[in-house]
This record gives structure tokens, sequence and C-alpha cells, in this order.
């Protein structure tokens, strides 16, 4: 069974009960803001890469109008709630200004496993030292993967290739799996800046005997 959701799309990927501000000034969307608000109704937030409109995206909660301008821009804020996929997608849909699509809302099973967790946050700190961010992790193992996706160095692909998957578990082994690859990499960057730093000082070297 499909439905009918308003679409924005923008050049990034929104998770499940994240929290997202947004100013809005096209008059396209302009539109599909105040029929939210009036109507009560919900958008899709689908991520837009490489020039194409993705199959995947966040249906979208309108929480409230922060600030109305007179030109009708506005400042808002959104929420994420669950995933949809784009069954029929239309440029500009029926007697309105924005684009829209027929789509499928995905069940996302959440539940977790908190050994995996313990070792997603021992690599996730160790990326955290490499880097010097100042951010919290959680401190409850029963955390989930859509809540740290944007602090793990994911590139959009990854962030997008973490959306479609619909088990938590596989969600933390991609996680997983992707910190075991960058951790090393970036570890040589930061030995390389350091050496960089390093370079027109003069240095304390001990000759060999």
């Amino acid at each position: 069974m499909t439905d009918f959701l308003p679409l924005f799309p923008l050049q990034l990927v929104v998770f499940p009960n994240e929290e997202l501000n947004l100013h809005i000034f096209e008059p396209r969307y302009k539109q599909l803001i105040r029929e939210c608000e009036h109507n009560g109704t919900t958008f899709g937030i689908p991520a837009f890469i490489d020039d194409k409109v993705m199959d995947f995206g966040t249906e979208i909660q309108l929480l409230s109008i922060t600030k109305k301008n007179a030109d009708g821009s506005m400042d808002i804020k959104t929420k994420g709630l669950g995933i949809f996929k784009i069954h029929d997608f239309f440029s500009i849909a029926l007697n309105k200004m924005y684009s829209g699509a027929d789509i499928e809302r995905i069940e996302t099973e959440m539940k977790s496993d908190e050994r995996l967790n313990e070792k997603i946050l021992e690599k996730a700190t160790i990326l955290y030292d490499y880097l010097s961010i100042k951010k919290p992790l959680p401190t409850d193992l029963n955390f989930k993967t859509y809540e740290i996706a944007h602090h793990v160095g994911f590139s959009i692909e990854q962030e997008y290739q973490l959306l479609t998957i619909s088990e938590e578990r596989k969600r933390q082994k991609f996680m997983y799996d992707h910190l075991k690859k960058l951790l090393p990499v970036v570890k040589e960057m930061e030995k390389l800046r350091k050496k960089a730093k390093m370079n027109g000082h003069f240095k304390n070297v001990i000759p060999p005997k």
C-alpha cells in the first residue's frame, strides 16, 4: 500500500528521531510548509545525491515555525519520523509547486546488540581523541546507531546506505566495520599532521652512536 507524500529533497540524510532546523525561502517549499502547518500533515526529505533524488528518505513532522518574515520566508523546527521508499516520483505534484511521491513506509527493526554498541563506542572514542572532537558519546549501551550516525565520519553516501538498512544489528555492523577501516587512515593522517607541524622548527635529534 502506498501513500502520497510531499517531498523536500535535500543534499543530506535525515534519520528517525533527528531534530532538524530549516530556513524556508523558495516559493514551492513555503507553500509546502504552509500546508503542513494548516493541515497538520507531514512531508518527506529524500537524500539528493549526485544530482538525483534517491529512493529512500525520512518522513518529517513540522514541530513549529519559529520565525516568519515579511517576504514569506520562515525558520522551522522539524523532527524525523520513519523511513519511506519512493515508488513513483513526481517532479511537480498535481496542482502544487513542490515535488511529491507515492511512497511505502518501511518498518525498521530497532533491537540492538549491547556488546557491539560497546565496541562501536570504543572505536568512536578513539576517533574523537584523534580528531579532538568534544561532542559527548552515548553512555547507555542501548543507544541506536541513528543517534551518532552524523558523527562517525560517514560520507553522505554512507549515511544514505545506513538509512536503507532496516535492521539495527546490521546497521551496527555497518557502522563498526566503517570505524575499523577509518581509524588507521585517521591515525596516519594525524601522524602526518604532527610531522608537518614540526617542519620549520629546531629539532633535538640524538644521532646514533
